[in-house]
């Protein structure tokens, strides 16, 4: 069977793969945006996270105590988890960029990202990340987390050739639309899915902008709680 995607709001995304397995990265089920249908998961089978801030954490804690699932996440942070939030010490899921994490055949490597990272009370969590996530059939898809652009997506595109990049377009935090067209032509995707906007009015980059500035590229946007295809 094929992979699909659903967007649950803001950055969060539920990925369901080939091999039947249920994945979330940076699951903020509380938040605003996130379906009343989609905030309490009957599974979760991996966490993956990009970096430290609370709308993409979001729920990692809950949810581990709720279904023991694996989390994946840079080394600091994960400590973090571990520390002071109970979650098993795991050095198997705790690397750094560069790094590649595989379970029950779906592999996850770790890449630059240019942001922040740290939690409310500004305890240090390591830096951003990105995550390159390889499903069983061999579909990659590229999640930038909380970025802006930078040159060195251009090596992202040489090394993992991602099928699919989900990217940040609301601005503010992160890239908007003008510097997310840059970056879809450094990774050399055809196909975006863009997330982080629209959850608040500051994130006010649209869709509809970026696929004006990148016509070269098939910009998939759905409402939070829709699903694409992989």
């Amino acid at each position: 069977m094929a992979g699909s995607l659903t967007w649950l709001g803001h950055a969060s995304f539920r990925l369901d793969t080939p091999g039947g397995k249920r994945v979330y990265v940076d699951p903020w089920l509380s938040g605003p945006t996130c379906p009343e249908s989609e905030r309490e998961p009957e599974r979760v089978d991996l966490i993956a996270l990009t970096h430290g801030h609370g709308d993409h954490v979001g729920d990692t804690v809950a949810l581990h105590s709720q279904f023991g699932c694996p989390v994946v996440a840079l080394v600091e942070l994960r400590d973090w988890l571990t520390m002071e939030h109970g979650l098993p010490e795991a050095d198997e899921h705790s690397p750094n960029k560069g790094g590649t994490v595989t379970l029950d055949g779906i592999s996850i490597t770790l890449t630059d990202a240019n942001h922040s990272s740290s939690w409310t009370d500004l305890t240090y969590l390591g830096e951003p990340a990105g995550l390159v996530i390889t499903l069983e059939d061999g579909f990659k898809l590229y999640f930038a987390g909380d970025t802006n652009v930078f040159g060195d997506m251009a090596l992202i595109c040489r090394l993992y050739e991602p099928d699919v990049a989900v990217l940040p377009i609301g601005d503010h935090f992160t890239m908007g639309p003008k510097e997310a067209a840059v970056a879809l032509e450094l990774l050399g995707v055809k196909r975006c899915v863009p997330c982080h906007y629209g959850t608040f009015p500051l994130l006010h980059g649209t869709p509809e902008e970026l696929r004006r500035l990148a016509p070269g590229v098939e910009v998939v946007d759905v409402e939070p709680g829709g699903t694409i295809a992989l």
